[in-house]
């Protein structure tokens, strides 16, 4: 397992440009807008900007079929990673520029278009891991990509909260438009992927539908599709809801900015990168379908630590806990559960089919939080809450044990990952 092969550090750069923009518009924004008198109700409506991220599969054709004018001669995969770079880096300086207070709605529109850009940056990034990545690479690559997301996410969120206490969220905002660099600079570095397949360019109305229909058609035919996808819909409901709305947590219970910074930044940080480490080394050990069901188990129970915590009440022993075994789940899953995803996708619809399956990963719980979550809150309490979030996760902790006894997990794979599960 070497960690320091061409194609797994191109995984981590790439990897910290993925991470930044979810925590801008996710709990970088939260906080923003609670320290600004945002009400709950309308802080975690918010969490419908990403929504956007579970559309981006109708638009991943056009990145796999669209040749760019001008900097597309550098390559079809090198010439839209700095394009979607470039959108990222403008939609950034326009949340930077809109004031929550001011303008609501204006604040709602930068986070859409924040969200648009950032989840075709992603389809980019996923299908540039995928491609650079040999198979026997997909469980050590997942890895070093989680490593660059957490990293990025982390250090953007850190950068912000500690810009905003001095120069105003503004300008914390404009610094953090600097981690689309690394993906950018990449791409340029390692050149196109060495497994990117070219495709004919999507001229007419029948190509355009086909290349849209023909990852949903090649899924839903495998053995078992309806069950995968159950599990897919499903997994991350609890988590989803519980991750959302930490931020008002900490926020409601007294935490500086600061605290936050030094805990769930820092503690948070380091968690989750021993969490991968382990789940790198599971991987191997376990197999894929036992790695992935303990990941589900322990992102399920991490939950039960913040109910613990909000019973507690304010205590940074507690907080750190809380958030170490919840980031150290988080990077253990992160690990196996791409992983998995990532071996799902036939090679032929690399860009595409991931989109699809990371998309649907989170649609469900996203919907409900910015339906649901505040109101959930404000009348059960944080302790219920992320008891409910609890409850939530266990339906795909049992699809995905039944799949394993009914072998769908190895049956549904596609060609990416058929030489590389380990299952």
């Amino acid at each position: 397992m070497n960690l320091l092969a061409r194609e797994p550090l191109a995984a981590f750069f790439i990897g910290i440009s993925s991470g930044f923009p979810y925590a801008l518009i996710g709990a970088t924004l939260t906080t923003r807008l609670a320290q600004d008198g945002i009400d709950k109700k309308t802080i975690t409506a918010f969490a419908l900007a990403f929504l956007v991220y579970n559309l981006k599969v109708f638009w991943a054709w056009i990145v796999d079929g669209v040749r760019l004018p001008v900097i597309g001669r550098l390559g079809q995969r090198v010439s839209w990673m700095l394009f979607a770079g470039a959108l990222v880096i403008a939609a950034v300086v326009n949340l930077a520029l809109v004031d929550p207070r001011a303008s609501l709605r204006a604040t709602v529109v930068a986070a859409v278009l924040l969200g648009i850009a950032g989840a075709t940056f992603d389809i980019v990034i996923d299908a540039y891991r995928i491609e650079t990545l040999q198979p026997s690479q997909l469980g050590i690559g997942s890895g070093m990509s989680q490593y660059g997301w957490r990293i990025g996410s982390a250090a953007a969120g850190a950068l912000a909260l500690f810009i905003a206490a001095r120069e105003g969220w503004q300008a914390a905002y404009i610094a953090c438009a600097a981690f689309a660099l690394p993906a950018m600079l990449t791409a340029l570095r390692v050149g196109e992927p060495p497994r990117h397949e070219a495709v004919a360019q999507k001229r007419g109305p029948g190509e355009v539908w086909r290349s849209i229909e023909g990852p949903f058609r090649d899924f839903l035919t495998r053995p078992g599709a309806a069950l995968v996808l159950a599990f897919i819909l499903v997994h991350k409901v609890g988590d989803t809801l519980a991750n959302l709305t930490f931020r008002l947590l900490f926020n409601d219970m007294g935490y500086s900015n600061d605290e936050i910074a030094v805990y769930d930044v820092g503690v948070g940080f380091w968690a989750f990168l021993v969490g991968i480490f382990v789940g790198g080394i599971l991987y191997e050990r376990l197999g894929l379908a036992r790695a992935v069901l303990l990941a589900l188990v322990l992102m399920a129970l991490s939950n039960l630590s913040f109910a613990a915590l909000a019973a507690a009440g304010h205590s940074n022993p507690g907080l750190a806990a809380a958030i170490g075994f919840e980031n150290f789940a988080s990077g253990y899953g992160g690990v196996v559960v791409v992983a998995y995803l990532s071996a799902l996708c036939n090679l032929r619809y690399t860009a595409a089919q991931y989109a699809l399956v990371s998309a649907a990963a989170s649609v469900v719980g996203r919907v409900l939080t910015g339906a649901t979550a505040g109101a959930l809150i404000e009348s059960l309490g944080y302790v219920k809450f992320y008891l409910l979030t609890t409850v939530a996760a266990v339906p795909g902790v049992l699809i995905f044990w039944w799949m394993w006894r009914r072998g769908t997990v190895d049956e549904a794979l596609g060609s990416a990952g058929r030489a590389s599960s380990g299952a």
